[in-house]
């Protein structure tokens, strides 16, 4: 059977303990390891693992050994409790194999999880657990999470009645990073917010999100933006004096103006486009601000010039390339006023 969407996320936090087993493939494989490992937890609780009732076989092992898999499902723990047998990195030259263990399957035996990279349409392996008749299969795509799994999210780290304002950015962070750094920035949330009572606000969510930007590069830019050319000379002397490479201040200088092109062209409004260009946090508001005060045409003409400065900078020109880059912003302040 498949498992899709909501449901699928459904049954990751509830896994039915009468069934034989659970296909999670995927191209993301730390989506993938972390549904997994919520599938095994559900199912045999914190300490299934230092109970002995999880038995792990690779791919590579069941290949030179066809039993190992059976065996792991059939073997008693010294602890009473659910088990399962966990086969990781499995392929479609291993679906006879698994077949067979599948049949085997007897109530009392563990669970089979099976784990694997990205599975073609047409597979095997996947198509041996979309039709069992007692077991799953759940493909992950590279998308971002549902409001759902979000909140799914933010519970399992003790965050809870989290104000819509605040939800919103986490929405958007949710989105920005991949799922292990997502998670482990709301366990960083959540133990800054031990104890404290007080309501979750965007500033402390933007406070503890990773870097996505060297802050003098983002001062430097922001400058541009808000047509300050006075502190742009400054600021490129502060940068030069840490080495930073003028190709690495326009590639970010590109990302912040194709996030104000994203929002001052969203038919929807600046507001909405923001949420589009996965801009959270303080920098929103400022952001917001230029986006409103640039405008779309204005904000095509400074992309065309970042794109001639890049192409300038990665081309075989004497020029000295941080006074290249220097000019650029000077003009694009300019274009602002």
């Amino acid at each position: 059977m498949i498992l899709r969407g909501a449901e699928a996320s459904r049954y990751f936090a509830k896994p039915d303990p009468t069934k034989t087993g659970l296909l999670i493939c995927g191209a993301d494989a730390m989506r993938v390891a972390l549904k997994r490992a919520e599938v095994i937890s559900a199912l045999i609780g914190p300490d299934g693992e230092a109970e002995m009732r999880l038995s792990r076989v690779s791919g590579g092992d069941l290949r030179r050994d066809a039993t190992l898999l059976r065996d792991a499902m059939t073997s008693a723990s010294f602890f009473p409790g659910p088990r399962v047998a966990w086969l990781e990195e499995a392929t479609d030259g291993l679906t006879e194999t698994i077949a067979a263990t599948l049949r085997d399957w007897r109530p009392g035996d563990a669970q089979v999880i099976v784990t694997a990279g990205n599975l073609t349409g047409k597979s095997a392996l996947k198509t041996l657990f979309e039709k069992h008749p007692a077991a799953f299969a759940a493909v992950l795509y590279d998308e971002p999470p549902s409001r759902d799994e979000i909140e799914q999210a933010l519970a399992k780290a003790g965050l809870r009645a989290i104000p819509d304002a605040t939800m919103a950015d986490l929405t958007v962070l949710a989105r920005s990073l991949d799922p292990g750094d997502f998670r482990q920035t709301l366990e960083k949330i959540a133990l800054y917010k031990h104890g404290d009572p007080t309501p979750l606000t965007p500033a402390e969510v933007a406070d503890l999100a990773p870097a996505t930007i060297e802050a003098d590069v983002d001062e430097l830019i922001h400058a541009t933006a808000d047509a300050k050319a006075n502190l742009i000379g400054p600021l490129m002397r502060r940068l030069e004096s840490q080495g930073t490479a003028a190709v690495t201040i326009c590639i970010f200088a590109l990302r912040h103006f194709r996030s104000l092109h994203i929002a001052a062209s969203d038919p929807g409004g600046v507001s909405n486009g923001m949420a589009k260009a996965r801009v959270f946090g303080p920098r929103r508001d400022a952001m917001q601000r230029q986006a409103q005060s640039w405008g779309m045409r204005p904000l095509e003409a400074a992309l065309s010039v970042l794109v001639e400065t890049d192409l300038t900078l990665r081309s075989a020109s004497r020029a000295p390339a941080l006074a290249v880059m220097e000019r650029a912003l000077i003009r694009l302040a300019m274009m602002r006023r």
